[in-house]
């Protein structure tokens, strides 16, 4: 065999996770090819699309469409990094400092809105605008009306301070084995307390059931969107200026294919062949064609519900722990978005918009304010001035108007959310939606009717993170030793089926991929989460609890309050001392 000869890695699946793998791959030497089974678009659900029959003026020119909208919330490290590695040419022909990461842009406001009441209006990061320390001073001196009873406000505050302040054992124990409806005590308080604080959480964040998500998984992101909102250094909530695939990843596909990767769209893999302990081959079909193609090493980079149908016996003989995999296929449930394509462009929030009270786990927000010099004009029909993107998180559970998401047509979806989203912005005599805005909508072509069984099929679901999953989750490598796992289903750091957590996995598999191979390259960094050092005390104090059996303690023995209080002095001035020494650099 030719030493020289750069080693091969075949990648199933041409989503984040799958383009990720490459990025670090190609990177570092490796000869990369990656199989889809989509036939235009790369990206997986990150992807926007071209709605339709709506190139009506130029052939080139149609209406944005999502699988669901972007949300780079500030804690992300894996994805957002790659992002500043991709190339971006802008329409005066410079490029971007930071490649397409400069193509987010920070979101200032997170509105709450409710069926017959008022929204809530609060920021959603630090305050570094009049228009932010406004709001700051109205919440102050003005108050939120919520409707939460001052019971309901300090538990749930005792609850968020409880997470803060328990140990990493405590959470990966306990709190993986408890759902966060039970952690809240969700059965002991009322409606606005449950829509507000419980459900909202999981639903909007993960389309999970607040009485089967983890505790731990949905307790960590929550903290981390807390810490964010603290850190003046941070935008806690970002957005893409323009559409997906013009703004992030058709330029990558663009660098990833200068760099030597080979992208196969419209080919589905179906089966893994095993010689010897090994994969020898993968088989791979195009329409009516069937082909093979052979590597050094091979990357599973589809969704869980995908990895099942190709982790076979023979693969299970080898390495039993990813039996596993068919278990954990069965934690998906749906998150899909529709467009609303408005003759006005009504800016409801200067951010993402939370509709608390709707049967659907409705979230939106209004795009065209956040996309840099794009123009709606010539698109469709020319009447389009803003588009309303929703995502919908609740299709198989909740009832609204005696209907459940998925029993309704796409014309029903389309109608039967534009109804929850107006009953919580028309409100009090104000009407921000009317139903002569609209000129067209677009529901996610994921989403199929199927008139004999009166009910509609998703054909990418999203993992959710329920109570004791975590053990069920994979490593990036497996016990087949050219076998490599990258999706938002392997374990990483980030717990979340995301963009974040699917890139955290692609690196994770391409260091076992390096290690592998033995060749001399650098491996992918990795991030933990963080967390302000200012809870460190607390946590060893919790831990040394758990590790003797007991449960969580709010109350500090004396000892540790005047520990606190000289940590919590040192904290703050350490603190003080990096923002001067920023403002100065």
């Amino acid at each position: 065999m030719d030493s020289n000869r750069k080693k091969k890695v075949v990648v199933l699946g041409g989503g984040v996770a799958g383009m990720s793998a490459a990025h670090e791959l190609v990177e570092r030497g490796f000869e990369v090819t990656i199989y889809d089974r989509n036939e235009e678009y790369v990206g997986g659900k990150a992807r926007s699309v071209n709605v339709p029959e709506t190139n009506l003026i130029e052939p080139d020119k149609y209406l944005p469409g999502e699988h669901g909208f972007r949300f780079f919330p500030g804690f992300y490290k894996h994805v957002t990094d790659t992002m500043s590695r991709i190339p971006y040419k802008n329409a005066d022909g410079t490029y971007n400092h930071n490649g397409v990461l400069d193509n987010l842009t920070p979101t200032t406001l997170v509105m709450i809105a409710r069926y017959g009441k008022e929204p809530i209006v609060s920021i959603a990061s630090f305050p570094k605008t009049s228009k932010a320390w406004k709001t700051i001073i109205h919440d102050v001196f003005g108050g939120i009306e919520t409707g939460l009873t001052k019971e309901e406000e300090e538990f749930f505050a005792k609850k968020v301070w409880q997470l803060m302040t328990s140990s990493t054992e405590r959470r990966q124990n306990d709190y993986e084995k408890l759902g966060w409806w039970e952690y809240c005590e969700a059965d002991r308080f009322g409606d606005v307390y449950r829509h507000l604080l419980v459900e909202g959480l999981t639903r909007t964040l993960v389309a999970a059931q607040a009485k089967s998500a983890s505790t731990k998984t949905g307790g960590d992101i929550f903290l981390q969107l807390i810490f964010n909102m603290l850190d003046p250094s941070i935008n806690t909530d970002r957005v893409l200026n323009g559409p997906t695939n013009e703004r992030w990843l058709n330029p990558w596909k663009e660098y990833l294919e200068s760099k030597g990767v080979k992208f196969f769209l419209g080919h589905e893999a179906t089966k893994i062949e095993m010689k010897d302990g090994k994969v020898s081959s993968v088989t791979i079909n195009k329409i009516n064609e069937t082909i093979t193609d052979t590597a050094d090493y091979y990357l599973l980079a589809v969704p869980v519900e995908r990895a099942a149908e190709l982790i076979n016996d023979e693969i299970v003989k080898v390495d039993e722990t990813l039996a596993s995999i068919n278990t954990l296929a069965k934690s998906v449930s749906w998150m899909n978005g529709i467009q609303f394509y408005l003759n006005e462009d009504v800016k409801i929030n200067d951010g993402h918009v939370i509709y608390c009270d709707s049967e659907w786990a409705i979230t939106s927000i209004s795009q065209v304010q956040f996309w840099k010099d794009y123009d709606l004009s010539k698109r469709y029909n020319g009447k389009v001035k803003g588009v309303l993107s929703v995502d919908i998180s609740d299709w198989l559970y909740n009832r609204y108007n005696g209907k459940l998401a998925e029993e309704c047509e796409p014309k029903d979806v389309a109608t039967l959310v534009w109804e929850q989203i107006k009953t919580s912005l028309n409100v009090n005599g104000k009407t921000i939606l009317r139903d002569d805005m609209i000129v067209r909508w677009y529901l996610d072509r994921d989403i199929k009717w199927q008139p004999a069984l009166k009910q509609e099929s998703n054909r990418e679901p999203l993992l959710v993170n329920t109570i004791n999953s975590w053990e069920l989750r994979p490593e990036s490598y497996t016990g087949i030793s050219n076998l490599f796992l990258a999706a938002d289903y392997v374990k990483t750091n980030t717990d979340l089926a995301t963009m974040e957590g699917a890139n955290e996995a692609a690196r994770r598999a391409v260091n076992g991929i390096i290690t592998a191979s033995g060749i001399s390259a650098p491996m992918c960094k990795i991030w933990e989460l963080e967390e302000p050092s200012l809870f460190l005390p607390l946590k060893w104090l919790d831990k040394k609890r758990f590790e003797k059996g007991l449960p969580y303690s709010i109350h500090l023995p004396f000892w540790m309050k005047i520990i606190m209080v000289i940590w919590g002095g040192l904290y703050l001035i350490l603190t003080l001392f990096k923002w001067i020494k920023s403002k100065f650099n």
